[in-house]
Order: C-alpha cells, then sequence, then structure tokens
C-alpha cells in the first residue's frame, strides 16, 4: 500500500469536504407576495402549511432612536403598553383572549424599529387576527396601566444592576458611542423613566405608528387570497401620517483606547466587554465577517473561548460578535473571571486578538467555518414560521434583496482567505479599543490603568449608564 504524506491527506480532505459543501443544496425563501394597502402599509403573506399556526409581525420603522432626549425608554414603554387597553377591551380581557386561544403576543423596541408579533392556530386566525388589530390600532394607553408598568420597568432596572452580565452591553453603548443615539439606553434609565408621562406615551404613539410606517408579515396555515382580505378589512382603515424618517449620523470609531470603570463593591468576579464601533446591516463585507467571527469567538472551539476557557480556565464562556443595524452597531468580545485574575484574562483576550491579526487562518479553518454556518442557519433563522417572519420584516425594514437569503451559502462558499484576511484588517480592530468593566473598583483598578491611558469610573449605584 503506497503511503500518502499527512500534509497531502489533509489537502485531500479539505478538497473532498469543500467539495461537498459546494454540492449542498442552498437555502430559498418559500414563495410569498408582497402588496401595499391605500394607506401605505407594506404587507407580505407567505403560506406555510407545516403546521396549523400562523405567525404575524408588525414592525415600524421608528425605533428607540426616536425617543426625546431625557425620555429614553419612551418607545419601549409605548410598545409595552399597546396589549394594557383598547377601545373594547381592558387588559385582563385581552389576556383571557389570548390564552383562550393558546396565543402568544410580545413586543420590542430596537434602535431601528419596533415590533409586536403574535403567534394563532390557523382555526383561530379570524378572531386572532382581529384582537391583533384591535391592539396596534386602538391602544387607549389607560392611566393606571401606565403608572403600573413604568413604575414595574423602573423596579426591574434597579434590579437588573445587581447583575452584572445584565446591564454590561447598556454601558458598552453609551461609553463606546458617547452622543450618537445608539449611545441611548433603549429601556431608558431610572431617571429618563421617571420623566415620562403617559401624555408623551400618546404623543408617541401618534407619530410613530401609522400603517405608512408599518411592515406587516404573515406566515403560516392560511390561503392567501382570504389573508389579503382579512389584512384589508382589519387594517385597510387605519388612517395616520407616516413620521419623518430619521437620519442616523455615523458613528465615530474610537482612536487609542479609553476605559471605563463601573464599581460593583460586592462583584467576586469582573466583567468586561472590549470592541469599536463595527459594521451596519448592509455591509458588502459582512458575509466574510461572519466566517471570521466564527472562527475567533462565535462557537465553543473558537479561538477566544478556547483560550481563556479551555486552555487557561479562566472563565466559563468568551465570545465575540457584531451586531449590524441601520448604520454601524459595536463588535464586542466579552467574558468574565474572577477578580484576581482581571488582569491576566484581560492580557490573554489581547495577545488572542493579536494572534489573529498576525496568524490569520488556514484554509482548514475556513471550511470548519462554513460547515459549522451552512450547519445551523436554517434551525437558527428559517426554520420556524416566527424565524420566517422575523427574516422577512428585516429584508424589508434595511431594503434588502431575497439574495440576502436565497445566495447565502454560495457567498458563504466564496469567502477566500484573502477576503477573510482583510476582514481581519479592517474590521477586527486591534490598537483602537473601548474597555468596559464592571467589578470592585479597589480590586481591579490597577489591572485596569494597564490597558488604557484614559479612564472613567462611576458607580453602578449611579442612575443611568
Amino acid at each position: 500500500m503506497i503511503s500518502i504524506p499527512k500534509i497531502i491527506a489533509k489537502a485531500l480532505c479539505i478538497a473532498v469536504i469543500s467539495q461537498a459543501l459546494a454540492a449542498a443544496p442552498g437555502v430559498k425563501l418559500p414563495p410569498y407576495k408582497k402588496t401595499a394597502l391605500k394607506n401605505g402599509m407594506t404587507v407580505v403573506l407567505m403560506e406555510q402549511r407545516k403546521a396549523p399556526l400562523v405567525d404575524i409581525q408588525l414592525t415600524f420603522r421608528s425605533g428607540t432612536t426616536s425617543d426625546p432626549e431625557g425620555k429614553e425608554g419612551l418607545a419601549d414603554i409605548t410598545n409595552d403598553l399597546l396589549r394594557k387597553g383598547t377601545k373594547k377591551y381592558n387588559s385582563l380581557q385581552i389576556s383571557e383572549a389570548l390564552d383562550s386561544r393558546g396565543a402568544t403576543f410580545s413586543t420590542y423596541a430596537g434602535f431601528d424599529s419596533t415590533r409586536a408579533t403574535a403567534q394563532f392556530m390557523a382555526k383561530d386566525i379570524a378572531g386572532g387576527l382581529d384582537l391583533f388589530a384591535e391592539m396596534l390600532t386602538q391602544p387607549t394607553f389607560p392611566e393606571d396601566e401606565f403608572n403600573k408598568l413604568r413604575a414595574q420597568n423602573i423596579d426591574a432596572l434597579r434590579s437588573a444592576k445587581d447583575s452584572a452580565i445584565s446591564v454590561l452591553s447598556r454601558y458598552y453603548f453609551s461609553f463606546l458611542y458617547g452622543d450618537h443615539p445608539y449611545a441611548r439606553p433603549q429601556g431608558g434609565d431610572e431617571n429618563s423613566l421617571a420623566a415620562i408621562t403617559r401624555g408623551d406615551v400618546l404623543k408617541c404613539y401618534a407619530s410613530n405608528y401609522s400603517p405608512a410606517n408599518a411592515i406587516l408579515v404573515i406566515v403560516g396555515d392560511f390561503k392567501t387570497s382570504d389573508m389579503e382580505k382579512m389584512v384589508s378589512q382589519k387594517f385597510g382603515n387605519w388612517k395616520q401620517n407616516a413620521p419623518k424618517a430619521i437620519e442616523l449620523p455615523k458613528p465615530s470609531p474610537v482612536k487609542g483606547q479609553k476605559l471605563l470603570l463601573v464599581d460593583k463593591p460586592d462583584a467576586t468576579q469582573t466583567y468586561f466587554v472590549i470592541g469599536n464601533i463595527g459594521v451596519e446591516r448592509t455591509n458588502p463585507d459582512r458575509v466574510a465577517i461572519e466566517v471570521v467571527n466564527i472562527l475567533f469567538g462565535g462557537r465553543f472551539t473558537s479561538m477566544i473561548n478556547t483560550a481563556l476557557r479551555i486552555k487557561s480556565g479562566l472563565t466559563y464562556g468568551a465570545s465575540s460578535g457584531f451586531a449590524m443595524n441601520k448604520v454601524a452597531g459595536p463588535f464586542l468580545i466579552s467574558s468574565f473571571t474572577a477578580n484576581a485574575t482581571t488582569e491576566k484574562a484581560l492580557e490573554l483576550t489581547l495577545e488572542t486578538l493579536k494572534e489573529l491579526h498576525e496568524k490569520g487562518f488556514t484554509e482548514e479553518d475556513l471550511v470548519s467555518a462554513k460547515a459549522y454556518i451552512k450547519g445551523t442557519y436554517p434551525p437558527r433563522a428559517l426554520e420556524t414560521g416566527a424565524q420566517l417572519a422575523s427574516r422577512l420584516s428585516d429584508l424589508q425594514l434595511y431594503g434588502l434583496p431575497d439574495s440576502d437569503v436565497n445566495d447565502y451559502y454560495a457567498k458563504v462558499d466564496a469567502v477566500t482567505l484573502d477576503e477573510a484576511s482583510r476582514a481581519i484588517k479592517n474590521y477586527f480592530p486591534l490598537d483602537d479599543l473601548c474597555f468596559v468593566l464592571i467589578g470592585k473598583a479597589d480590586e481591579i483598578r490597577p489591572a485596569a490603568e494597564k490597558f488604557a491611558g484614559e479612564i472613567k469610573e462611576k458607580s453602578i449605584s449611579e442612575p443611568g449608564f
């Protein structure tokens, strides 16, 4: 038998796997129909008969960046109050109507959009859509419900500060973005929430919740022609002017190093984030960035988790990621460690980042990352009706073509070593970094001072972030 040198065998193995991946079937969006009502509402309908369910998502193109200064958290409260009372139903009646149908209803307020989602059994969709439309188009924002929710949000915020990991990203966004709208807390802070009135909620709804500002996506077990009629009946008479589009400035990346130390006197561990301004959702290099990030910090066997957890045991987990928004979201590396090993963990994080730049990846690494991405993409993005509704909503919100999904596998396969190297150089900052540490300042301050010339300190008990 002829012996094949290991290096040749390895090359053959990579070639075989690469060919198999290239031959693997891609993912395609199922057929759907996009229309618009006369009042300007975008409507996207996708039949999916795999389960007797219907998922609904209504997305408004106004997010938390529309909150007035000093009243951050307004969009979040307004959205949450949608289910607390309408012209026909009070809060209890809405809950009973949802529960009796085995239905779900939830809301979310982000930087770029606010959303309401629901799921009903297909047999209940006529009544379910009627209830959903009632909550979105006829809310009354009862005074007692507003007061109760605002108090709950303030209490929840104070409680969240008992857990560093719960508020770490909020401090990071605030410190990283400075005076940019993305620096403002999406859920508000202790002072801004207290300043919000029911009148503010009414103004927020009137200004942002309009059909011309909305994207309605429905996915599930229905006949498209029947659903079109129902949507027209439930939403066609909704009249409200569209708000003026918010023009977000391009955020400025951090130059050099700056560090925020948030003092939590009872902390036995340090939670930290390191990063900078990242990329927007439409960045043409986003697929190459994703391939690189999977290898660097996007899975259990990534570089950063291997260094900080698997090999050194300094933490139970370390990861990296990009939040891609209308304008550049953040890039971040995050982990936690015992107070005594804070300096060592930070050093190892930066050493691993330096290794990424100096060594890069091999063809075998890329094959592994591509297989991981293609294997996990369908179940995390396209498997359920809710996931499909969210994907379709995002395409409309960010003005992306269907090829963002339909050509995704091909784009992943096409990432080369040269493209990966450029992504590392351009999007994974090495010298210009923003640090946020939450921990016991008296114990970790000496470590923090070694990593940035500019250090800012604040107590976690102080209002805001």
